[in-house]
């Protein structure tokens, strides 16, 4: 039996005996099965039951004139439940609607949170309120931002750039938003980078639509973002790390030209990186599991910012 298809069967089973009477063209239709399908699981159905394999230990199933009628299968008659990690995807994917501003229809949703988290349990209940969505620093900037997209007007933004520590201003003709990883960007041609750019809307400090229309060339095209939101360039500065066993997720995590085994676990990669405080910050997070090996000039930086740091440290002490 494939994999897929005891799921089904028991989800089926149960179906049927709170709907007496289905019609094969609805239950098909249902499901996602052609009606050939959906008469084959039948057929399986019918020789499935309790230990005895006798006519009054295997389930009775009849579709004469295409109507479904199941009988002595009390003992899978309760429907699935959802687990633990499945309930909590499911809250917190309806939390994040509930959070969208141009959302109509809180009062449904609500309702169906509220029975969810009933049905699933405290421990789903629990894993999925720990999750916290943010939306923008700006608490309109999301509505403001879907607007001004749909209406086609250019957006005045001051946005906070965590890499260099500053907030600059934007000019930017929006082409959508998207939801990337849990988080919502606006992306969309900037004027000041002259080129597409995302901008993650929980960094927005301040968008005010102006009374331009947008007019992004011809080359400004969507990004592809089912991997991820970073593409590097090929201006960005190339880095070499070396990595111990513990720290080889940097290799899984971040994307890398370069990845080669040095033995014991070790690895040695490179990748791009668009300033040079962001390595710095993972140099000092890897502390012992990595080290810079290139450019000579990051690798001193980051020694000099050690070095600095516990200097601070112990004269705190």
């Amino acid at each position: 039996m494939s994999s897929d298809r005891l799921p089904r069967l028991l989800a089926l089973v149960p179906y049927l005996m709170s709907h007496p009477g289905a019609q094969v063209p609805e239950v098909a239709r249902l499901f996602g099965l052609s009606e050939k399908q959906l008469i084959d699981d039948l057929q399986l159905v019918w020789m499935c039951g309790l230990p005895g394999h006798t006519p009054g230990d295997l389930i009775d199933v009849s579709w004469d004139g295409g109507e479904i009628l199941i009988d002595n299968a009390d003992t899978i008659a309760r429907p699935l439940k959802l687990g633990v990690d499945e309930a909590s995807a499911l809250l917190v994917a309806l939390r994040m609607l509930d959070e969208l501003p141009e959302f109509q229809g809180r009062d449904v949703l609500g309702r169906v949170i509220a029975k969810l988290e009933q049905a699933a349990g405290e421990g789903a209940a629990t894993v999925s309120s720990q999750v916290h969505v943010e939306l923008g620093a700006a608490p309109d900037a999301h509505a403001v931002i879907t607007d001004a997209a749909r209406r086609g007007r250019r957006l005045s933004l001051r946005y906070y750039v965590p890499g260099r520590d500053e907030i600059t201003p934007r000019e930017v003709d929006p082409l959508r938003v998207v939801l990337v990883d849990g988080r919502h960007y606006l992306e969309g041609w900037c004027y000041r980078a002259e080129a597409m750019r995302m901008f993650r809307i929980d960094r927005i400090i301040d968008v005010e639509v102006l009374d331009v229309p947008a007019d992004p060339p011809a080359e400004a095209e969507p990004m592809d973002v089912a991997e991820g939101v970073f593409r590097p360039s090929d201006r960005d500065e190339l880095v070499e790390l070396e990595l111990s066993p513990a720290g080889r997720w940097v290799a899984e995590y971040y994307p890398c030209e370069e990845v080669a085994e040095l033995g014991e676990g070790r690895l040695r990669v490179a990748l791009r990186a668009r300033d040079q405080s962001w390595v710095v910050r993972l140099a000092l997070r890897l502390g012992e599991s990595g080290r810079v090996v290139s450019p000579a000039s990051l690798a001193d930086q980051v020694a000099a910012t050690a070095e600095e740091a516990l200097a601070n440290y112990m004269s705190a002490g």
